[in-house]
């Protein structure tokens, strides 16, 4: 008797769990209390993870929308709507982590500076996707309409990113990157901590995703035996 064979949606499951357990073992045991935040730093290895992780996302959503105007598959629209509603998920939990992390630290929670606005301008232009997604009749003007909100969202990404480098402002300078300044690394522990946590988020949203499209998979053959069974029964009438 072989064994049973193993799917590769399950691999990625158990491989996210065991890297989710072992970045919350970094952050809350293994990594020290910074000295100057104290406690409530541990949320950076929250909040620059998801942040990462929506930015990902929503270039995922604009390159698999170009890819469905260009080969008319609609494997690529369901790919970019299951991105868009993951990488909404992960938008949300970074600015709600940032405020969390801004209130002890800024004694406020939100400031108009320049990298907080335009991560909130990647949030909304998430929900304005999915909003128009779900009011927007179905068909190919939807899918390239969607696709130009899609590339603004891929436009920010990048300025949020050099946002802190751009304009000096209270948010904490870029500590990792191509721009990251030598005098802004972190401590090798933080570091490590931080990767893991990284990994960890990206293989949790690929997890989520590989879900979400094989449901959005699983919803559109519904939809379509629907369809076929409606017209069916009209030819029967007629």
């Amino acid at each position: 008797m072989g064994f049973p064979k193993i799917r590769a949606q399950t691999v990625l499951h158990v491989a996210t769990l065991v890297a989710m357990a072992f970045a919350l073992w970094m952050m809350f045991v293994w990594v020290p209390t910074d000295i100057n935040q104290g406690v409530v730093q541990r949320i950076l290895y929250i909040h620059v993870p998801v942040a990462w992780v929506s930015m990902v996302a929503i270039v995922g959503v604009a390159a698999a929308s170009v890819l469905y105007l260009v080969t008319k598959r609609e494997v690529w629209d369901r790919l970019a709507l299951s991105m868009a509603e993951v990488g909404v998920m992960f938008g949300a939990i970074m600015l709600i982590s940032g405020m969390i992390w801004a209130k002890p630290v800024w004694e406020v929670w939100w400031t108009g500076e320049a990298k907080l606005t335009t991560a909130l301008i990647l949030f909304f232009i998430y929900v304005a996707y999915l909003m128009f997604r779900a009011y927007f009749p179905p068909g190919d003007q939807r899918m390239r309409l969607s696709a130009i909100i899609a590339i603004i969202g891929a436009i920010d990404t990048p300025i949020i990113y050099y946002a802190s480098v751009l304009w000096q402002e209270a948010h904490p300078p870029l500590v990792v990157g191509p721009v990251a300044e030598e005098e802004n690394l972190v401590a090798a522990e933080i570091g490590l901590t931080l990767l893991v946590s990284v990994i960890a988020f990206t293989l949790l949203f690929f997890s989520l995703l590989t879900t979400r499209n094989g449901l959005a998979r699983t919803e559109n053959e519904y939809e379509t035996l629907k369809f076929t069974m409606a017209k069916t029964e009209v030819a029967e009438i007629l």
